[in-house]
């Protein structure tokens, strides 16, 4: 096999150097050799490079120089910018003119009230003046300070473009060295000087530095430009906004609008039965929860958190449960605990499934994952909006909305795990006669636990951070006190009821993780 690896034609380093730079090549050949003979700095010099910047990048198709390049420059050209045509005190004398028109205007109004006979509002009015006249002046000396600054910008900007260049110059033939290292290594790289990524280069320099040269460097830049476009696109040609006005933003707020009313009308007896089914299960939770007196429910709980997650957990359960008995917080708090439990198990009845069919099938996978990144991403007070306009206000609606924030994470994970188990560990299970329901049952789903078991966490914990969001829409429970904390600026009420919050989750969430420990400490 040749020296160069996969392509024999490849055989020295010269001939190397000579196929990759193209022009030039007998220079790249001296500096490459002296930069590989040496560790550490070697000095080695690109006048090309320090004169053309970023354009010199853009031919030898080094796209990071390019840009790293094309920004520093652009920062030094702004500074120099400044310094020569920058208006640097405008903003002062601005206000300063404002002040000395609001001063005349008092003093006017000053003559007049003692034209008047008014001498006490006269004097009032004068006053006023004299003050605004020793603010006018700071701000006037504010303006000459600014203005004297130029020349310090000026200088500052022609030695940062210098240090820039002399940096380019010197840094330039160590990045062209790793790309040639990579070239010789097969890697996709441009080889040589290409005059059309030069000009693609010059065309994105003149893309960006002049607008933005004159956006930071001229005074009042968008009302320069509109007289230099003499009345174009309706007398403005905004810098800083895009020219095309908000009427296409209102006319697709309405079609918005128009498709939520007809999908409201027109399946309105199926939003009414998932609502009825919702409330349904919300019902019986909450007869189970509140109804039934709070120590038949406490000992239940609890000796439910010693059976299946054990003695530790029954300890910090009794103790969580009895902060809410005698801090008053037990009725909403149960609701609260419906809610997250209605929220929680609709999410792991549905996302359990649908991540073990996501991990198995990963076409599957990447159709659902923009839905996925659609449903975590998007903040909860958007996706309100539609669970009113479908399902209106009150508790089911807090469960919906529980369910699209907390959902993706149990399918995540699930999908996760399914695809982390080792392909070597089926095949054998295969081997020994399991079918796709012994394999998964008894294979796939066990390896792939802990996954499962970490996106139910999450999922708990999602649930537990959308009880004060679904407030906003009618849901009772600790998170409608949160919010009245929050409008009155109730600090203790809210802290109180945060907590509750919060023991209510990890009761939750330690007697599940709990429950699993127990059982593979068990097997």
């Amino acid at each position: 096999m040749s020296e160069s690896g996969l392509i024999p034609e490849r055989r020295s380093v010269a001939a190397g150097v000579a196929e990759f730079a193209g022009e030039n090549h007998e220079y790249y050949e001296t500096e490459f050799k002296r930069i590989q003979s040496k560790t550490g700095f070697t000095f080695s010099w690109n006048m090309a490079a320090a004169l053309l910047g970023p354009v010199w990048g853009a031919l030898r198709g080094l796209w990071g120089f390019f840009w790293t390049f094309l920004i520093l420059e652009l920062f030094a050209l702004v500074q120099i910018g400044r310094g020569l045509w920058g208006d640097l005190g405008a903003e002062h004398i601005a206000r300063y003119e404002r002040l000395i028109a609001n001063i005349s205007k008092r003093e006017q109004q000053a003559k007049d009230l003692v034209a008047a006979g008014d001498q006490a509002d006269a004097d009032a009015k004068l006053k006023i003046a004299e003050n605004l006249k020793k603010v006018a002046g700071d701000v006037k000396e504010q303006a000459e300070l600014a203005s004297q600054e130029a020349l310090t910008i000026l200088v500052t900007g022609l030695v940062l473009l210098v240090l820039v260049k002399l940096v380019a110059g010197l840094y330039a033939n160590f990045a062209y060295e790793k790309q040639y290292l990579r070239w010789r290594a097969n890697k996709p790289v441009q080889s040589g000087l290409k005059k059309s990524s030069g000009w693609f280069g010059i065309f994105l320099m003149v893309a960006i530095w002049p607008l933005t040269l004159f956006r930071f460097t001229v005074a009042d830049p968008d009302g320069k430009l509109s007289a230099l476009t003499n009345g174009f696109l309706g007398g403005r040609l905004p810098i800083t906004e895009f020219p095309v006005g908000k009427e296409y933003f209102s006319i697709l707020a309405k079609k918005g609008d128009a498709g939520f009313d007809w999908l409201a009308t027109n399946f309105s007896d199926v939003f009414d039965g998932i609502t009825k089914t919702i409330r349904t299960v919300l019902d019986g939770l909450e007869i189970i929860l509140i109804d039934t007196p709070w120590p038949v429910v406490m000992v239940v709980i609890v000796v439910m958190a010693f059976r299946l997650a054990g003695i530790r957990v029954a300890i910090f359960t009794a103790a969580s449960l009895l902060y809410l008995a005698f801090m008053g917080l037990w009725e909403i708090s149960m609701i609260t605990v419906a809610l997250i439990g209605a929220g929680a198990f609709l999410c792991i009845l549905f996302g359990i499934p649908l991540g073990i069919w996501f991990g198995k099938s990963r076409r599957a996978y990447a159709m659902a994952e923009p839905v996925l990144d659609f449903m975590q991403t998007m903040p909860a007070f958007v996706y309100l909006i539609p669970i009113i306009a479908f399902f209106g206000t009150g508790k089911p609606p807090g469960v919906l909305a529980t369910i699209i924030f907390a959902m993706p994470p149990v399918i995540r994970l699930t999908a996760l795990g399914m695809r982390g188990v080792p392909e070597s560990t089926k095949e054998a299970a295969v081997a020994f006669g399991c079918s796709k329901w012994q394999l998964l049952r008894n294979v796939e789903i066990p390896l792939a636990m802990p996954s499962i078991m970490t996106g139910i966490n999450q999922t708990i914990l999602m649930s537990l951070s959308m009880v004060v969001i679904a407030s906003l829409i009618g849901a009772e429970g600790l998170g409608a006190s949160i919010l009245e904390a929050l409008q009155y600026a109730a600090k203790g009420q809210g802290l109180l009821a945060g907590l509750a919050i919060l023991f209510c989750a990890m009761v939750i969430d330690r007697i599940a993780q709990g429950m699993y420990r127990k059982k593979m400490e068990g097997a």
